[in-house]
């Protein structure tokens, strides 16, 4: 359902101060929307670890083994996940940028509360 024009603009100035106040975050965003470099990796670990939670908890009563399989490939997918979102983003801001940005919310949140 596409926005009505009151609702695009409103959008659009959000974005516009998001920009003016975090350019940072603004283009962190802005890379995890558009995707790495291969975002079917991506895709395709989380249907795995979706496939291996169904088996886990289809089978955890019937048969240990089999759920524990399951259990298994939701590991190796949510590390296959986790080391395609690292070389994806190779000029990733430093961990401190998140942390200092969660700091500037929660001072703003105290302040207008």
């Amino acid at each position: 359902m596409p926005l009505n024009e009151h609702e695009q603009k409103i959008l659009d100035e959000i974005e516009r101060q998001l920009y003016e106040e975090d350019p940072k975050l603004a283009e962190m965003v802005a890379k995890a929307i558009r995707g790495g470099r291969e975002p079917w990796k991506l895709r395709l670990a989380s249907a795995v670890f979706g496939v291996g939670a169904v088996v886990m908890l289809v089978s955890f009563t019937r048969s240990w083994a089999v759920a524990g399989a399951g259990f298994l490939v939701m590991v190796v997918s949510a590390a296959w996940i986790a080391i395609a979102v690292r070389s994806s983003g190779a000029d990733r801001p430093a961990v401190g940028a998140v942390d200092e940005w969660l700091l500037r919310f929660q001072h703003r949140w105290r302040r207008d509360g």
